[in-house]
């Protein structure tokens, strides 16, 4: 490979890795700019020496092995990405995006200039926009469990729902325990909720519009 091409592969793989890296950061995620830089540019440089290796007529066996081996070792990386918080999983998409940067870096590597750019294009199309569409259409994406302690007594069904549907909150499951000694009963219903539910106002609602209620708590695990 001349210098210049080495050159621009480099530059082309720096640029889009640093600025995915960049699109995670802000969104206060694990992985960051270094990471995806240089997993952008190590690809960069395994795929040179995948192209190289197949050149050379001495070699034996098949050398685009090393590509393989790094969609491999890419994939053990974007797995620890992934963490369950509770009810909630994060970090799918900054896995996805481990994968993509190193896809983009070995096409820079390859030289594969205008397949990059329009991957890494799309991408970038796909962080900024498809993100808002989906909160827009799907507004209860996260996972939490409110627990309601009301005595066995006043427990009206339909207004918990009414008030739970006034904040946005779809209704999964519900589980009940009752407590005879005390004649109270502990409702646990796991929902999804969206991320600009007002908690205290809702447990203001309650506070006033459920009585007999003793506890009312929210939980993201």
């Amino acid at each position: 490979m001349e210098i210049t091409q080495i050159a621009v592969s480099f530059a082309l793989s720096l640029v889009f890795s640093f600025i995915l890296g960049l699109e995670r950061k802000s969104h206060q995620h694990t992985v960051g700019i270094r990471t995806l830089v240089l997993m952008g540019i190590s690809s960069t440089l395994l795929s040179m020496l995948s192209v190289h290796m197949a050149s050379l007529s001495t070699v034996r066996g098949d050398p685009t092995r090393i590509a393989a081996g790094v969609i491999t070792g890419i994939g053990f990386l974007g797995g620890g990405a992934i963490l369950k918080l509770g009810l909630n999983i994060r970090g799918l998409t900054t896995a996805a995006i481990i994968f993509t940067t190193s896809a983009i870096g070995m096409s820079c590597g390859a030289g594969l200039y205008v397949p990059a750019a329009i991957t890494f294009a799309i991408t970038m199309i796909i962080l900024l926009t498809v993100g808002r569409l989906e909160k827009r259409l799907f507004p209860a994406a996260k996972t939490k469990r409110i627990v309601l302690t009301i005595k066995w007594d006043n427990i009206n069904q339909q207004k918990i729902t009414d008030i739970m549907k006034l904040y946005g909150i779809i209704i999964h499951d519900m589980t009940l325990h009752y407590n005879r000694a005390e004649n109270f009963a502990e409702l646990t219903y796991t929902v999804k909720s969206p991320d600009t539910m007002n908690s205290i106002q809702m447990a203001a609602d309650f506070k006033d519009k459920i009585e007999g209620l003793r506890d009312f708590r929210i939980f993201d695990k």
